[in-house]
């Protein structure tokens, strides 16, 4: 029996995908540490900073088109014409958006320098390198969907772990040659490595670029992607640009040191989280856009808070008390100040995983409006509560700030879900 398990796909895939998300977390502990040691808490806070406008920056050259590529690559994937129609309209369309931006970034590299790492203007050329790398990573989107959606996961993840290791080999030349500079450029430059890998998994019969035609564009594909990426593009716009404005307000009121602060907690943070996030979207997500009566959401739903969630708090629990030898591990005496806040910070992932399972329910039954209003009042709690407390408690105020966000997010939705999930019994 445990022989026919071992061989089975699912059991391969889902083998894979542990050993891709603890090589993951393996490369942050060491970047953790490296950036600790070369670039410290100040350099932190600009590499924070410069990850949400990349966040950001991807969120709109891509549209959030990748989930709504797997779905529509996956569903044509034995009709040819379509796929070749599919292809041309993404890369197209990829290719015309960042063009426009990258020539809107590239001109105004002096004002968004400015706005992302204040006042030195050294930082400008990273902009630059920002603006002539745009386009490779569109491309590398639409290569790992393509992928995706022809249900290659096992080369989905393959690519990923190999990017992760030739990003963390890159990072680390580049930080220990340049220091901040150098960790901002291995930023800009990660696309570069994701086309060339993503290029290396790609089936040879996809012949994205020999495929490519203007005629083969359809604009219909192109609503059909844009309606589909509604849900997700607020969000993967909103979140990385209200971030990046909270920092900066930090940085104004704390000093560029306690931005850094929290971007090492914040480094942490998803360190854990990352397996929460990986285990509600590979197993519990799947099986809600699958359930077809209230009944079948709610016991999914109910075997996470039953399963799942005690584990995710006791794990907090132990990560409190082992908040000084983690922040030790994996910076430098510099970041001891990031001890003090944990107890927040665990509060809010606590209540940010109570919520995560029933955000993913309106992603599955597809509640746009619901969704969107939800996130948008999220983010606008956020940024309210961060600048209200930080004006008060400084640093202190930010982690406080999102235990906050994330309470009133998670009241929002359990009031929304009342009738569906909290007030009926449930079977198991």
């Amino acid at each position: 029996m445990i022989k026919k398990i071992i061989q089975t796909n699912l059991f391969k895939i889902t083998s894979l995908n542990s050993v891709s998300v603890l090589i993951k977390m393996a490369i942050g502990l060491v970047m953790s540490k490296f950036i600790a040691v070369f670039v410290g808490p100040s350099g932190m806070a600009l590499i924070g900073n410069f990850r949400n406008f990349m966040a950001g920056l991807e969120g709109v050259s891509t549209l959030s088109f990748s989930s709504g590529i797997v779905k529509y690559i996956g569903e044509n994937e034995e009709d040819k014409k379509e796929i070749e129609k599919i292809i041309s309209t993404v890369l197209l369309s990829f290719l015309l958006i960042a063009f426009i931006l990258s020539i809107l970034i590239f001109s105004f590299s002096d004002y968004l320098s400015f706005e992302i790492f204040g006042n030195d203007l050294k930082y400008s050329i990273i902009i630059k390198v920002v603006a002539i790398v745009l386009p490779w990573n569109t491309i590398s989107v639409l290569f790992i969907s393509i992928i995706n959606g022809l249900g290659e996961y096992q080369k989905v993840i393959l690519a990923n772990i190999i990017s992760n290791v030739l990003v963390l080999v890159q990072s680390l030349v580049l930080i220990y040659q340049y220091k901040t500079v150098g960790a901002l450029i291995s930023i800009a430059l990660i696309p570069v490595i994701l086309v060339f890998v993503n290029a290396y998994f790609l089936p040879k019969e996809s012949l994205v670029f020999k495929r490519l035609s203007f005629k083969k564009y359809d604009f219909k594909i192109f609503k059909n992607l844009f309606t589909f990426s509604l849900m997700i593009l607020p969000s993967a716009i909103l979140s990385p640009f209200f971030n990046l404005q909270i920092r900066n307000f930090l940085i104004e009121t704390a000093g560029i040191e306690s931005g850094g602060l929290w971007e090492a907690i914040s480094r942490i943070a998803n360190i854990y989280l990352v397996f929460i996030s990986t285990i509600v979207s590979i197993y519990f997500y799947p099986r809600l856009i699958k359930a077809k009566a209230i009944s079948d959401s709610r016991n999914v739903i109910w075997s996470f808070y039953r399963n799942i969630f005690p584990v995710f708090i006791l794990g907090t629990i132990l990560v409190y008390f082992c908040r000084f030898i983690i922040v030790k591990l994996l910076f430098t005496t510099a970041f001891l100040p990031v001890t003090e806040l944990f107890f927040w910070q665990l509060i809010g992932d606590v209540l940010k995983v109570a919520g995560m399972i029933l955000g993913f329910q309106l992603l599955a039954k597809k509640q746009m409006l619901p969704y969107i209003c939800f996130e948008l009042i999220s983010f606008l709690s956020l940024y309210f509560f961060s600048v209200f407390f930080i004006k008060t408690l400084g640093l202190y105020g930010v982690v406080i700030a999102q235990a906050l966000e994330n309470f009133v997010y998670l009241v929002i939705l359990m009031l929304y879900f009342r009738k569906d999930f909290f007030l009926k019994p449930t079977r198991f």
